[in-house]
């Protein structure tokens, strides 16, 4: 896993910081690299204000005494709240409210009507309770009219769990350190921590050992993209084969989209298999090989197509027709994305399609569609990264969980979160585009958990480019310049290293 984009939980940043601390760093030095961190994020955004400072009792509150000491140093008008009598504060907490040296006030003093702005330094990603008493009163009472800054996590929602179970702070930024957790990726904590700024605050290497990582923020650097380089004697057949299912007359439009996604994912030869009834239709697009699907051996055209990936699902059908020919393609043990109808045919009998997947299967179900799949496991587990990695284990495939926190899991517990992406993507085809996508890198060779990730992000960096009014049809045309912007990014990655010796 690598270090740089490891997510980690409440508990594992614990373990991180006690890490450090054994290996020399105080934790009074941690607390001050956090809090002077707070105050440069606030004043790098911020002119001079007057600003409420609200304390915690645990060392997220040591964060805040230290930022408003810095705040005050630079000039601002700070008022610091605290939820308990400093001389009930110890540790490194206390050592930092001691050097305030100004008045503190109890919490329920606080209005938040008459400062600009307010930082929540009260809890933190560690909170695993509701809020209550003058906190939820503040949490119920900030952001109307005034920013809110938030230390680690919004107090209020669980830094692990990604959601609040009661009042929760509305941060316009959220400062955390060392690391992301999951509360900062996921919905709908992410949602509620504004922008985000993960700060380093010297904990030494190694920490990895003491502090595993529940998964990674999915990332260019984490995987190959295939095609990006072409040999000179490449030709079609040398770049894959991908073999895309169509639906009927009149709901051939999914699978088009995803065969063209195809093509400008560098896959050679695209071939769209269509009932006979949708060729003419089909056939109107030059870009594409259209074959005719016939009514006996389901398999028959995956054996005739020489097809090394196939996506089968969009806008295919609810019927047992498609359900022989997943059937088909899963004997076959190719690589194979599922999407769209060929999940949702199954939702009669989930376990009927999970018998029969393999490693190399790459599944995209939408919530509703995850839901269909895995009954239950979604609202029962801590969140959605370790619901996607439990139903990549259920079904000994890869699954892509789609939403605006998109969640990549393997069979191996690898996971990564994907948040590179924009909600005009919440349109109809873009999932069909993100499964030929997919397809692609499968056909020419990528591990599926790779090929998963790299469409995700890529497809994701697409809608960052899109404006109002853009269909799925304005994502195809984006991903030919941002399959360059990659490619020139990572070659340039490369003369830095060479110039830099870097490893």
């Amino acid at each position: 896993m690598s270090a740089p984009h490891a997510l980690l939980t409440s508990d594992a940043m614990v373990r991180a910081d006690a890490f450090a601390i054994a290996s020399g760093r105080s934790g009074d030095a941690l607390m001050a690299a956090a809090g002077d961190a707070l105050a440069r994020a606030v004043m790098a955004r911020w002119a001079p204000r007057p600003a409420a400072v609200l304390c915690g009792p645990g060392n997220n509150g040591g964060d805040g005494w230290v930022a408003a000491c810095a705040l005050k140093a630079a000039g601002w008008p700070v008022r610091v709240f605290s939820i308990c009598p400093v001389k009930a504060l110890k540790g490194d907490a206390a050592r930092a409210a001691r050097r305030w040296g100004g008045a503190v006030e109890a919490l329920d003093a606080c209005d938040p009507s008459r400062f600009a702005l307010v930082l929540d330094a009260l809890f933190g990603a560690g909170l695993s309770r509701p809020l209550d008493g003058e906190a939820a009163r503040l949490a119920q009472a900030c952001g109307e009219g005034q920013v809110v800054v938030s230390a680690d996590a919004p107090s209020g929602l669980d830094g692990t769990r990604a959601r609040a179970e009661g009042p929760v702070f509305q941060a316009d930024l959220t400062v955390t350190f060392h690391r992301l957790k999951p509360a900062h990726v996921l919905q709908p904590g992410r949602a509620l921590c504004g922008e985000i700024v993960c700060a380093g605050i010297g904990i030494p290497d190694g920490w990895e050992e003491e502090a595993r990582p529940c998964a990674e923020l999915n990332h260019p650097d984490l995987w190959p993209i295939p095609g990006l380089e072409l040999e000179a004697g490449a030709h079609k057949h040398s770049r894959g084969r991908l073999l895309v299912l169509s639906g009927p007359s009149g709901a051939s439009g999914a699978a088009r989209l995803s065969a063209k996604a195809g093509l400008i994912g560098g896959a050679g030869f695209v071939t769209l298999a269509c009932p006979p009834g949708a060729v003419a239709e089909a056939a109107a697009d030059p870009l594409l090989v259209i074959r005719a699907l016939g009514e006996g051996d389901p398999g028959a055209v995956l054996n005739t197509s020489r097809a090394s990936a196939a996506v089968l699902g969009p806008g295919a059908g609810l019927d047992d027709t498609l359900k022989g020919r997943v059937a088909a393609a899963l004997a076959a043990r190719m690589p194979l994305v599922l999407d769209a109808d060929a999940l949702s045919v199954f939702a009669d009998a989930p376990e009927a399609l999970l018998s029969q997947l393999h490693p190399r299967c790459v599944l995209t179900p939408h919530a509703g569609e995850f839901e269909r799949l895995f009954p239950g496991l979604s609202a029962g587990a801590i969140n959605k990264i370790e619901a996607a990695r439990e139903a990549a284990r259920l079904a000994h495939a890869v699954i892509v969980f789609k939403g605006p926190d998109t969640v990549i899991a393997s069979p191996s517990g690898a996971v990564r979160v994907n948040v590179h992406a924009c909600a005009r993507l919440a349109t109809a085809g873009t999932g069909d585009v993100l499964a030929g996508l997919t397809g692609a890198f499968l056909a020419q060779g990528a591990a599926p958990f790779d090929a998963a990730c790299a469409a995700v992000w890529l497809h994701g960096d697409a809608g960052r480019r899109l404006g109002p009014g853009a269909t799925a049809g304005d994502v195809l045309a984006r991903l030919p310049d941002i399959l360059a912007d990659e490619r020139d990014r990572r070659a340039r990655a490369r003369i830095l290293q060479r110039l830099t010796g870097a490893v």
